[in-house]
């Protein structure tokens, strides 16, 4: 079918979505908004992609809009500061570079040099300022992007990020591991992995800089926003697995659920594909009502007090953005030149990607 999102450009667009990936409800019920900085925000993190020598000039001018790292970032977390946002902007356009680098080591056979980014990463994430320089541009453009995020709120969510994030990086481990000796994961195991590599737990504590507001524990862990978070999240990795798969099957990956639900349930691609669809699907229609439960919950928090507005204040903008990344990850999905797989030369082999000796260093 073809959809008309509100574009990221002066002009509309129409964007092809596939039958087998179209959905509906998404289109009807999830309007797409970008933040007003948006444009800005392109030309800012396509700047600092080069600065931070990230992505090679050639490959920042030919991809980086194309790519439309900022256009998920600027669809998600409205309301945020410019500052807040460019901050969040910058990190996202680093973890997708980060994930690319992991997949590239795990292509060519380099377990040392992953096996040293990753020991750096652990290190740069507690101390970042001591980073900004390391040799490694990988290194330091994570220690650019963390350092501006430790600016927003006090230390607890620092610590609490960065507790979230050596997760990812360790999970991000146990995928290069899986990988490199063609170990396809069970359904649970993936599932839980998935929540680490996707890094559910960040893109949620980054709903709280874009408020203004660092959540209490008793706010955050309450089960009704516990539970809109998660869908928002699981709907994105599962959405991902499914656009991907036909890229992660070329590149003899091991790491998909449709791959799993193969391997240790016997489906065939097909049953897998309408699986994967089944699951997102549901993460769309239970979204509506934990998203209910949710905003009671934050008009409950508005006791009288200054306190109690401020919180549930904070709350309705987290879960309204949590609304917006359904939107945000289907558009991305169908706008971005990463899941153009049939318009590579080689569908196992990105062409934003710089192939040669990254990490070896």
């Amino acid at each position: 079918m073809l959809a008309f999102p509100p574009g990221t450009t002066s002009t509309p667009i129409a964007v092809a979505v596939p039958p087998s990936l179209s959905l509906p409800l998404i289109e009807a019920a999830f309007p797409r908004r970008l933040h007003e900085y948006w444009p800005k925000l392109q030309e800012k993190t396509r700047a600092w992609l080069l600065e931070k020598r990230l992505m090679p000039a050639d490959k920042v001018e030919e991809y980086a809009d194309g790519l439309c790292y900022t256009d998920l970032m600027a669809g998600y977390y409205l309301g945020a500061s410019d500052e807040v946002l460019q901050a969040i902007a910058d990190y996202s356009a680093w973890f997708f570079v980060w994930d690319d680098r992991h997949d590239r080591d795990i292509v060519h056979g380099r377990p040392g040099a992953w096996r040293l980014l990753r020991e750096r990463l652990h290190t740069a994430l507690d101390s970042p300022l001591d980073h900004l320089h390391h040799e490694d541009a990988l290194v330091a453009g994570f220690a650019d992007s963390v350092a501006r995020l430790y600016t927003f709120l006090p230390g607890t969510w620092n610590a609490r990020f960065a507790r979230h994030f050596h997760a990812v990086i360790d999970a991000y481990d146990r995928e290069f591991h899986n990988r490199a000796h063609g170990i396809v994961p069970g359904v649970e195991e993936y599932l839980a992995l998935r929540r680490l590599t996707f890094a559910h737990w960040i893109w949620t504590d980054l709903l709280e800089p874009a408020a203004g507001c660092e959540l209490p524990d008793p706010v955050r862990k309450h089960p009704a926003f516990r539970r809109a978070a998660l869908l928002s999240q699981e709907f994105a990795a599962w959405y991902n697995d499914l656009c991907s798969l036909p890229k992660e099957l070329a590149g003899a990956e091991v790491h998909n659920l449709g791959i799993s639900l193969i391997v240790h349930e016997g489906l065939t691609l097909e049953e897998a594909i309408t699986e994967l669809r089944r699951r997102v699907e549901d993460c769309v229609t239970e979204f509506v009502v934990a998203e209910r439960e949710a905003l009671e919950f934050a008009d409950g928090l508005a006791d009288g007090t200054v306190r109690g507005k401020e919180l549930g204040i904070a709350v309705h903008t987290c879960v309204g953005n949590m609304r917006n990344w359904f939107s945000s990850v289907y558009w991305f999905h169908h706008e971005s030149g990463r899941y153009a797989v049939d318009s590579w030369d080689d569908r196992s082999t990105p062409p934003y990607v710089d192939n040669e000796a990254a990490g070896e260093k």
